[in-house]
């Protein structure tokens, strides 16, 4: 429910505080007076888009804040979905708006974007005007309606996750489908790249491994010539390196006796004499080994030339990436191997799903029917008192060609003002008045059912008075008894069914017209409706009518 509202600074407002109560309250006041004002505020925080031109003149900024008591309707799944945070209890919601066109929101404090504002503000508040009563005209509302007089929501529930998983089951089924049909179409191409990769055989780390082979084939006689030069200078019996150490070995070794210290300068050229007589030997073996051989050079560079065309065609750049490349085409022939027994399998699941869609949206339309036979004669009953004695009306339900998300059932509200008069959809046959009436019996008959948002009727009363305002009045009086309600009326009657009555007003302020609003007081609740009732003269008549009046509520 509305707690309270803030204004500052908006349109005609200078400062406003409304504290609202529980049950049914109503606003009254003169053409004009600002009540407009007051709901045009109250929608900013509904998510409503602003403009910097309702700010009141001279004012840097507007400020529009409720609060709101939210401990009936479960909301928290909503607050963690959009990262806000919660507060079981109350809900704070504010819009800030600057001269300059910039805007800001707020939940809780938290700032939110307008699309939240206007998701979170269709659970708290229902605003009911003339225009909203095109509502009545809409398939989706006229099945709402028969739902929650139903209270088919585990079957509604139950039903959506059906159709959501026939839904993915479908669409799987068609990607798969466009899938088979594209890769059959490159099948042989994709069988001709496959049979290329898999008849190279190509190894991880051979294209480097050929790549050096080529390199030491082409260059074999300079690689001799430069092992024959070191094998030389290591070997050699008159300059070689070996030698030398040979013959500082046998000194060293002649020093052992006369000079100790020799000992381990002997070792140590020892070990680099041994050392190198070995690389020589060594470096005369490879150097024996390497041939020229122009029959494996040109099986290295054909292999060679096979990977470079390969890797051109695919435009890669390593053998890796050719062997990935491999095992992708030998995944999709796999997938077109086996695509028919998926293809199978999932139409079998498409066929289970949609069996069971069915199934479910037949008993969503058992209940509908239920509820669309008591709808009939409830609202019948509700409406005739309003001025309708001979209405009558029906529901029609129809079947779908196929189900969607909200089942198989198509309905259309029909209506007649006259015992005799044909049956026609509401929109094409019911006036505005009589379209009010029936939004006004439908709200009363889903209040109970469910909990509802706070309900504002703007001026729903329009064209009608007397008995039937009466009537209209003693409605959502009993609808208050179960939810907040608050109703803007011109008329006396409706005024006193109120729990609680609020005055919207204007009054001058250093030349500034400002409107302000108050809770009026017993007395000056009397005073008021006899006021509504008389005009600008106020009779004792026109009081003592207004005290009847109250006294029927009181």
């Amino acid at each position: 429910m509305l707690q309270s509202l803030t204004i500052q600074n908006y349109a005609l407002i200078a400062q406003l505080e409304i504290d609202f109560p529980l049950g049914f309250s109503v606003i009254t006041g003169e053409t004009g007076a600002g009540k407009s004002i007051i709901l045009g505020a109250l929608s900013l925080i509904l998510g409503q888009r602003a403009d910097a031109k309702y700010i009141k003149q001279n004012a840097d900024k507007c400020l529009i804040e409720g609060i709101f008591d939210v401990s009936s309707y479960q909301l928290q799944s909503f607050f963690e979905e959009k990262n806000l945070e919660y507060d079981a209890q109350t809900c704070i919601l504010r819009r800030e708006i600057w001269s300059s066109g910039k805007s800001r929101a707020f939940i809780n404090d938290s700032p939110a974007g307008l699309n939240d504002l206007k998701e979170l503000g269709a659970y708290l508040i229902d605003i009911h005007s003339q225009h909203q009563n095109l509502l009545l005209a809409d398939n989706h509302f006229q099945l709402q309606v028969l739902d929650v007089l139903s209270k088919n929501k585990n079957l509604k529930n139950e039903y959506h996750s059906a159709y959501k998983e026939y839904v993915f089951i479908r669409k799987q089924l068609r990607e798969l489908t466009e899938k088979i049909n594209n890769q059959k179409a490159e099948e042989d191409y994709i069988r001709f790249q496959f049979k290329q990769l898999d008849e190279a055989r190509l190894q991880i780390g051979e294209q480097i491994t050929l790549e050096q082979e080529s390199e030491m084939l082409v260059h074999v006689e300079d690689i001799k010539s430069g092992l024959f030069r070191i094998e030389h200078l290591l070997s050699s019996d008159e300059t070689g390196i070996v030698t030398a150490l040979k013959e500082s070995l046998n000194q060293t070794q002649s020093l052992r006796k006369i000079f100790p210290a020799s000992e381990e300068i002997s070792e140590r050229i020892q070990t680099a004499y041994l050392d190198l007589k070995d690389l020589a030997m060594e470096i005369s073996s490879q150097q024996e080994g390497l041939e020229f051989n122009p029959e494996r050079l040109q099986e290295v560079n054909a292999r060679l030339d096979l990977i470079y065309a390969l890797q051109q065609k695919h435009r890669l750049d390593s053998v890796e990436a050719l062997l990935t490349l491999h095992d992708s085409l030998d995944q999709q022939i796999r997938a077109i191997d086996n695509s028919d027994e998926e293809l199978e399998k999932l139409e079998k699941e498409s066929t289970v799903a949609y069996t069971k869609v069915l199934q479910l949206a037949e008993s969503l339309t058992k209940t509908r029917k239920e509820a669309a036979r008591c709808l009939e004669k409830q609202l019948t009953e509700k409406i005739s008192i309003l001025g309708m004695p001979n209405m009558r009306f029906s529901v029609e339900l129809s079947q779908k060609e196929q189900p969607d998300s909200s089942g198989k059932d198509e309905v259309v509200y029909l209506f007649s003002a006259n015992k005799n008069g044909e049956l026609k959809p509401v929109a094409q046959t019911a006036s505005g008045g009589e379209i009010s009436r029936l939004m006004l019996g439908i709200k009363a008959l889903i209040a109970g059912t469910m909990a509802l948002p706070t309900i504002i009727f703007d001026e729903i009363d329009t064209g009608v008075s007397g008995e039937i305002a009466d009537k209209m009045g003693d409605i959502m009086h009993q609808m208050g008894d179960i939810m907040q309600v608050i109703a803007i009326s011109h008329l006396p009657q409706i005024a006193a069914k109120g729990k609680s009555q609020f005055r919207v007003y204007k009054e001058e302020n250093n030349d500034l017209v400002e409107t302000c609003i108050r809770q009026l007081s017993k007395e000056e609740r009397i005073k008021e409706i006899a006021q509504m009732l008389s005009g600008a003269k106020l009779t004792d008549a026109a009081i003592e009518n207004a005290k009847e009046l109250l006294k029927v509520k009181e």
